[in-house]
């Protein structure tokens, strides 16, 4: 039976797809809320991206398993994941080993920080952001408490014997000595479920715990006793104070965020408790054919927690909410948990804290590539802003035209090219405007626009695949015409991009596009919008400057239009002619123009 048979045999009910190759070998496990139609759609001839098309041509086979609920073909989908590792199904790339702090596993837990995981029956909290972070962490803990750092296998009855002697920490007041006997292993347990509470970001109980003890010293004038209970009130509360990030201390929610970039998209993973940032973890999400932002999400939150899961076992919770950027695609996957999108407030900050991480590891994955193989960085910028835009064709040269003009004197335009991304200096030309009389953007840009193509044509050079146009409306109507009365329309696609809120205009659309403010597609647009400009300012200051030169030189009686000219071409500007050596300028326009010249500005011979 061929594919096209046994799409056909597929039925209208929730499940989980797989694709084979010739081999025999799953390369995609994906699942639907019905199999017929959304694994009917990676068969319609348009609407693939490449990567899409060349998994498509590798499948030889189709098996599904037809499943009661959205929620089981989820967790199905992942259990098929993990046993069969296709190729083309998302892949959480962790670019680095996060630290953590690990109770290790002993008679007196040493309480460490690590990148390693080892299944030895220890306790892992994190991960942390930074390894400063997590450092000074252990640092506060190991001034409120005294724990052992030797690494000496204490046992029971080699404290019974007398086996171990006590180090310089214990007396230095940091170890409370439990290897001779000094601290018992109750004791020293308590101090790590202290210890417990705080990684978990229950600071503010222990807070109120120390507090408590404080004035029961006090009260029974234990003044001592009771100043070390403050001392470690107010460290905890300092380190409290640092970590919270919102107002709310009742604030106890994990936060997710994906950011997606053409064929990659980049996550962030936050938990908050009581207000505070206790967890956190940046992840680029490699993804091997389009899929769409929910499913990303959901596999993201899915990936996170299996990891966390590993790391900390029985210690591993979950709040009973998780705040995303919108729904994703795990329906009733995670029993009792609400998934929020908020609108304002404290969640939304906090949304928009794990938006600013995604973003920052997007921007260091977008330079490394950049300088690490710069070729794929162009033909990622190109095929973003070919979906972005949604062209057929990726735009690899483009044009963009900017007017200049100052109450209608000296009218210029410019044009710029950029290709794969980047600008092509050797390409840009400047545009003196002959048949508009005034200040009329329009017509300008219509007459630039026809001339720039017509010459293309006529000389047999290549199109742009995409023209921008600096301006609204009115001057994407004008370049349209241009290009209409030249027959290019559909053979290049042509675009403004206004100044307000960077909105995109497209020809025949009364509606406004607009391109993700973080997205490349959005910066090479302003990029090449803003170079047309500043190419078309200075050629316009130029021909201004030159203007206000002849003029003022049309002024001197003895200096014709030649010897103007000559001076105009060597000199630029008034202020270089008059530095000028007498003998340059004679040699210049003559001994005739240059007395006249030097009499009328009133200047030194010498």
């Amino acid at each position: 039976m061929d594919i096209l048979d046994k799409l056909k045999m597929l039925p209208h009910s929730p499940g989980v797809y797989r694709f084979l190759d010739a081999s025999g070998t799953v390369i995609y496990v994906g699942k639907a809320k019905d199999l017929k139609n959304r694994v009917s759609q990676y068969f319609r001839p348009n609407g693939l991206n490449r990567k899409t098309r060349v998994m498509v041509s590798k499948i030889a086979d189709i098996h599904h398993t037809v499943v009661g609920s959205e929620a089981d073909a989820f967790l199905l989908e992942n259990n098929l994941i993990k046993q069969y590792q296709p190729r083309y199904n998302i892949l959480l790339k962790d670019g680095k080993t996060y630290p953590w702090i690990c109770l290790r596993n002993e008679k007196f837990p040493r309480v460490t920080v690590t990148r390693r995981f080892v299944k030895d029956g220890s306790r892992y909290f994190g991960p942390y952001s930074s390894a400063m972070h997590a450092h000074n962490l252990l640092a506060l803990i190991n001034t409120l408490y005294r724990l052992r750092t030797c690494k000496s296998a204490i046992t029971a009855e080699g404290i019974a014997k007398g086996k171990y002697k006590v180090c310089l920490d214990y007396h230095l007041g940091k170890c409370a000595g439990p290897c001779v006997g000094k601290m018992s292993e109750e004791e020293y347990g308590a101090q790590i479920e202290a210890i417990v509470q705080i990684l978990k970001g229950n600071s503010y109980t222990l807070i109120k715990d120390f507090e408590k003890r404080m004035k029961e010293r006090a009260a029974v004038l234990d003044f001592e006793e009771a100043q070390l209970w403050k001392e470690k009130m107010e460290l905890l509360e300092k380190h409290y104070a640092k970590s919270l990030i919102v107002n709310s201390k009742g604030i106890n929610v994990d936060v997710f965020y994906v950011l997606m970039e053409g064929q990659d998209a980049f996550g962030s993973f936050l938990r908050v408790h009581d207000g505070g940032i206790v967890q956190s973890m940046n992840l680029e999400i490699k993804l091997r054919i389009e899929e769409e932002a929910p499913a990303v999400l959901g596999s993201f939150i899915s990936g996170i927690y299996e990891k966390l899961e590993e790391y900390e076992g029985q210690d591993s919770e979950r709040p009973q909410e998780i705040v995303v950027p919108f729904l994703p695609d795990m329906p009733e996957a995670l029993p009792g948990v609400t998934f929020t999108v908020p609108e304002k407030g404290d969640r939304l900050a906090l949304l928009e804290l794990g938006r600013k991480n995604a973003a920052a590891i997007k921007f260091e994955r977008l330079k490394h590539e950049e300088f690490v193989n710069p070729e794929e960085h162009s033909q990622r910028i190109v095929e973003n802003l070919r979906k972005d835009l949604g062209m057929d064709v990726p735009p690899v040269h483009i044009e963009c035209f900017d007017n200049s003009n100052i109450q209608g004197t000296n009218p210029v335009a410019s044009c710029v090219v950029f290709r794969d991304g980047a600008p092509s200096k050797k390409d840009y030309r400047h545009f003196n405007i002959k048949t508009v009389v005034g200040a009329n953007d329009f017509a300008s840009m219509k007459e630039v626009v026809n001339r720039r193509y017509s010459r293309l044509l006529a000389e047999g050079q290549e199109l742009p695949q995409l023209i921008v146009i600096d301006g609204g409306r009115g001057q994407v109507n004008a370049a349209y015409e241009a290009l209409n009365e030249l027959g290019l329309i559909g053979k290049v696609t042509l675009i403004g991009l206004a100044k307000r809120l960077e909105e995109v205009i497209v020809p025949g659309d009364p509606y406004p596009h607009f391109i993700d403010r973080n997205s490349t597609s959005l910066k090479v647009l302003m990029h090449i919008r803003d170079e047309a400009h500043r190419f078309g300012i200075t050629h316009h200051r130029n021909r201004r400057s030159a203007s206000s030169l002849v003029s003022e030189l049309d002024n001197i009686p003895g200096v014709g239009a030649v010897s103007r000219e000559k001076l105009v071409t060597k000199y630029k500007t008034l202020s270089r002619i008059k530095s000028a050596p007498y003998r340059e300028i004679v040699n210049v326009i003559g001994k005739r123009s240059a007395e006249a010249l030097f009499t009328w500005f009133g200047l030194d011979k010498a």
